[in-house]
This record gives structure tokens, C-alpha cells and sequence, in this order.
């Protein structure tokens, strides 16, 4: 045997050898919804990317509009999040994970037409346990909950001073979520 022929076996087994690597990998990639946020008439989504067997990064926005009588609130999140996770039977994403995180959200905030009107500004952060699922190597399934804790500050842009309810944002909470995507 040449040479060359021994040169191309060595590189057919390689790429054999990758093939294979490659086939047993997890998907790497998560695009999800959080079904529980249009109960607050809010649209949240999520990234994730795993970087190894056992963690990931989660970039996740929401936009939220809601009103109420003659008060509005329209704002956004981002919410950036490191996942570990504990499994050590599947591979990151999926599996039973901890993550702590961030978050900043900002706000418009209108009473009366305009006559009262603010923006809302808010820090913090938290810590999440949860557990998603990869169904058929496409669905994910995920559900999570973890106490939040965040600050804020309100600016006033029209009208007199005006109590802005801004208690459901300031302060101590609980963060959860269950969510739906499609691994890629």
C-alpha cells in the first residue's frame, strides 16, 4: 500500500471518527417562549447556547404593554443568565440546572392620558433552579422558579408627584417560568 493510500484511510477514519463525535452531540442552540408571560400581557423569549457538557449562557428579553383603566405600563427586560448544570447523565441544555442571574427592566408609565407620566428603572437579580428536556432531539421543555431581588428608581416626566406603584418590581420576589422552544 502507497503512501498517499495510507494518508487517505488515516483521513477517512478521522472523518469517520468526527461523524460520530458529531452525531452523539447534543444540540447546542435553544430558542424559547415563556408560556406563563402572556398572563401578564407580556412576550418573553430566550437564547441559549451551551459551551460545554455541563454549562450555558441564556440571553432573554420580554416586552410588556399592559393597561388598566386609565394607567398604562409598557417597558422591556433583558435578562442575562449562566446555567449549570448537574446532570451528569445528559448533556447541557438539558437537564436539572442552576443559574444565576440579571436582569434590567425599564418602563413608560402613563396615568390619566398622559398626565401623569414616568419611567420606571429597574436592577437585580437572582438565583434559579429548574430542569429542561430535549424531546426528539428538536422540542425543548423547561420549567424553572427561584427567588429575585431587584431596585429601582422612578423618574417623573409629567404631572405632579404621583404615587407609582412600583412594589411588584422593588424589592424581594420569586422568579418562574415554563417554557417551550425548538433546539437547534
Amino acid at each position: 500500500m502507497g503512501k498517499y493510500h495510507r494518508i487517505f484511510l488515516v483521513l477517512v477514519a478521522v472523518f469517520c471518527v468526527t461523524l460520530s463525535v458529531n452525531a452523539q452531540q447534543a444540540k447546542q442552540n435553544v430558542v424559547k417562549a415563556n408560556l406563563m408571560s402572556p398572563l401578564v400581557r407580556t412576550g418573553s423569549f430566550f437564547y441559549e447556547r451551551a459551551l460545554n457538557e455541563d454549562m450555558s449562557v441564556q440571553m432573554g428579553f420580554f416586552y410588556s404593554g399592559a393597561s388598566i383603566e386609565d394607567a398604562s405600563l409598557r417597558g422591556f427586560g433583558i435578562t442575562p443568565e449562566f446555567r449549570l448544570y448537574l446532570s451528569e447523565s445528559r448533556q447541557a441544555p438539558a437537564g436539572i440546572f442552576v443559574a444565576p442571574y440579571l436582569r434590567y427592566q425599564n418602563f413608560k408609565g402613563s396615568v390619566n392620558d398622559g398626565y401623569y407620566a414616568a419611567t420606571l428603572s429597574f436592577m437585580g437579580g437572582g438565583l434559579l433552579i429548574g430542569s429542561q428536556r430535549v424531546l426528539s432531539d428538536i422540542v425543548s421543555l423547561e420549567a424553572y422558579i427561584g427567588p429575585s431581588y431587584s431596585k429601582g428608581n422612578v423618574t417623573l416626566t409629567a404631572g405632579e408627584e404621583y404615587n407609582w406603584p412600583i412594589g411588584f418590581f422593588d424589592g424581594f420576589g420569586v422568579r418562574f417560568g415554563f417554557t417551550v422552544g425548538v433546539a437547534l
